[in-house]
């Protein structure tokens, strides 16, 4: 009877089997498998290249496309809201400058409104002045008349009691006039 094959002794801790059970190599590199490994390679690829043509670039597309769509839309309606905007930003500033352009205006009809006013209550306190002015000398003249004629009586007085004091006599009332009015005209 034959007896079954014992593994070779054990070189450094390893055990070797004959070469004749396995083969003999790496198998992809064998060549008496090499055309089998070359059709089932291409049945792979086929398949592969089939089932992405058919079912996963599809849907790739597909989902690419969507978001296509979606970007497009989303830039459409922003394009849109900045529009917008942008619209509601002129009328803004347009109604800006409108309120702008009116306050300027009711500022400056205010300040000729004032401007008249004080203006007009100016000439009104003037023309008191000038009347109450007016008044005032006329009673100034009055009274420096007044005072004036008030100032020949005392001064004729004073005369008399001065030449009464000194000769002893009281001199003639209308000789002291006429010699007081003798001096106004000379001055």
């Amino acid at each position: 009877m034959a007896q079954p094959h014992a593994p070779a002794p054990l070189k450094e801790g390893l055990i070797h089997e004959p070469a004749s059970e396995h083969g003999g190599g790496f198998p992809p590199f064998e060549s008496s498998t090499f055309v089998a490994q070359i059709l089932w390679l291409a049945l792979a690829f086929g398949l592969l290249y089939y089932l992405m043509s058919k079912i996963a670039l599809p849907q790739i597309a597909g989902i690419l496309h969507d978001r296509q769509a979606r970007l497009s839309g989303d830039l459409d309606q922003a394009a849109r809201a900045k529009a917008e905007a942008d619209s509601a930003r002129d009328t803004y500033e347009r109604a800006l400058k409108d309120a702008q352009d009116k306050a300027k205006g009711i500022a400056q009809t205010t300040r000729e409104q004032l401007a008249a006013e004080a203006e007009t209550r100016r000439k009104s306190l003037e023309a008191d002045l000038a009347t109450k002015l007016a008044e005032a000398e006329g009673q100034i003249r009055t009274r420096t008349a007044t005072a004036m004629s008030s100032v020949r009586e005392v001064a004729a007085d004073a005369a008399t009691a001065i030449v009464e004091r000194l000769t002893g006599q009281a001199p003639d009332r209308s000789a002291v006039e006429a010699a007081y009015d003798r001096t106004r005209v000379v001055h």
